[in-house]
């Protein structure tokens, strides 16, 4: 495509100038978006304080984590189908005004119903701001530096927030209560508002005016909860469970609906070109791989350090810090710097890689393993090859896509984000419950004391961790593998794009800026 193609298309923000408030936007974007991933994980911290005030059995607290992941991981395609249509500024204020209500009824909770509805609610408006978040970044940052610079700065704290949240949530449930991992959100949210509404110009011509898919928007919906709830319910009851295979079979009819629906209507809620070009179908599929390694890790290590060796929710959430600082070393400057000058499969493969060998270090836990040798620099190599991935996995995911399919493909980012933490969860705590079990049975009948008894214990919960972790350390390399193989795309600004989803059909373009028109 020629300069002159590209211009003719109408392509916003590619002729015309930067938007002059963009890094003072890209600083509420990237505060509304550390608000989304911190709630991922800092909800964590505080259930067992959050159970035992409200009366919540043990058979219902999953319902916390679950009506959340369920309400957002359904909905984010219509969220970011929202995002192009309404707007990607009114959905973005929208979802924070909405996400922040939510919260304070969450804080506010007196019974368990309202507990489970405001997590739901807070997984509603989720589901419309993360994909605007993104999707703004996607169409306001169009020259190639200062694309890399942006999405490094999100990228860190997409990777790194989830981190951060185990820190601030052991810290507010220790030192005041369970409440202000909840309330928390509301000045995140109202500062991040306020900032966007004034600061905020979203570049015009990028709407997507057709007609609402609703055949679509119901379809995934059901088929993604569908999926999200099948893994849920597997690590708690199994995969032989009877409606958990149930929810997998329904949540493929449906999904396979769902393309055969989006192949044949006009107005699409997902363009399959979106999935289909060779570069997102990698970025997405590695993504979501990199995604079931690491939210399985967070899980064990928040395990291992509260009760094998003891550690405090505050010390704990501390003890993840060499983590993010690799991840914000490895997204600002190691791919910030690199983006422009190497192939984005030259970071992501490399990156994973790296994370692969940090998690081979995890693989050597054993009850008195020092937090020195062993776990600081697993820490470390995992967030600075996660944070080197990441980068440009989230400038890619969106680069070259037309403005009106900005938001869907913003959300197909946070979508394979979601159900890889779902998949990653179940399935390797599930791995993980299974070693456990098995060391114990094999170990137990030779410990006579009590204090024997316990410490196999610990050592089949040790076993049980290491056990997942090698499975994480596989997938790892195979996101990285798929990174390698899929991701064919040149270096932005160099010239080179491609623009076909075979292999290898590369072809020579001169452009200007990295969004390009299919």
């Amino acid at each position: 495509m020629s300069q002159s193609a590209v211009k003719a298309s109408g392509v916003s923000g590619v002729s015309g100038a930067p938007d002059a408030g963009r890094w003072k936007a890209l600083v509420f974007i990237a505060l509304a978006q550390l608000m989304v991933v911190l709630d991922a994980t800092i909800v964590n911290i505080a259930l067992p304080s959050a159970q035992q005030d409200l009366g919540i059995s043990d058979g219902n607290r999953q319902w916390v984590v679950t009506a959340y992941a369920l309400a957002f991981g359904g909905l984010l395609l219509f969220g970011g189908r929202i995002a192009d249509l309404w707007g990607r500024k009114r959905t973005f204020v929208t979802g924070l005004a909405g996400f922040a209500v939510a919260s304070a009824l969450g804080g506010a909770a007196t019974n368990e119903a309202m507990m489970f509805g405001s997590r739901a609610l807070q997984g509603v408006f989720g589901a419309l701001l993360a994909p605007a978040a993104l999707s703004l970044l996607a169409v306001m940052f169009t020259d190639a530096k200062e694309r890399a610079k942006a999405f490094g700065i999100y990228g860190a704290i997409a990777g790194g927030g989830g981190a951060v949240g185990l820190i601030l949530g052991g810290f507010l449930t220790e030192y005041l209560n369970w409440r202000w991992t909840f309330f928390v959100n509301i000045p995140f949210a109202i500062v991040a508002a306020a900032g966007a509404y004034f600061v905020i110009r979203e570049p015009k011509g990028g709407r997507n005016r057709s007609p609402l898919d609703i055949p679509g928007v119901i379809l995934s919906t059901l088929g993604l909860v569908a999926l999200v709830y099948g893994f849920t319910r597997a690590e708690s009851n199994g995969w032989s469970d009877a409606l958990t295979i149930g929810m997998f079979v329904g949540s493929a009819v449906l999904l396979l609906a769902f393309v055969i629906v989006e192949s044949k209507v006009k107005a699409p809620l997902l363009p399959l070109r979106v999935i289909t070009e060779r570069n997102r179908g990698g970025i997405y599929l590695s993504l979501g791989l990199a995604i079931i390694a690491m939210f399985g890790l967070f899980l064990f290590l928040t395990y291992y350090l509260q009760i094998v060796k003891g550690y405090t929710p505050v010390k704990t959430g501390f003890a993840f810090l060499p983590m993010i600082a690799g991840m914000i070393t490895g997204s600002t400057q190691i791919g910030t710097r690199l983006m422009t000058r190497v192939a984005p499969r030259l970071l992501m493969g490399p990156g994973f890689l790296v994370a692969a060998v940090g998690m081979l270090f995890l693989t050597q836990l054993e009850v008195d393993t020092s937090y020195a040798g062993v776990l600081l620099p697993g820490m470390l190599l995992l967030g600075l090859g996660m944070g080197t991935a990441f980068m440009p996995a989230m400038s890619m995911a969106t680069m070259g896509v037309e403005p009106r399919d900005a938001g869907v493909a913003s959300a197909m980012v946070n979508t394979s984000q979601q159900v890889g933490g779902a998949i990653g969860t179940a399935l390797l705590n599930t791995i993980a419950a299974s070693a456990t079990t098995s060391y114990i049975a094999d170990h137990i009948a030779g410990a006579t004391s009590r204090s024997q008894q316990q410490l196999v214990q610990l050592q089949g919960q040790v076993q049980g961790y290491t056990s997942a972790i090698w499975f994480a350390v596989g997938i790892l390399v195979v996101a990285a593998a798929i990174a390698l193989t899929f991701v064919n795309a040149g270096r932005p600004g160099s010239g080179k794009a491609v623009t076909g989803s075979g292999a290898g059909e590369a072809a020579e373009d001169e452009l200007p800026v990295p969004v390009v028109a299919h």
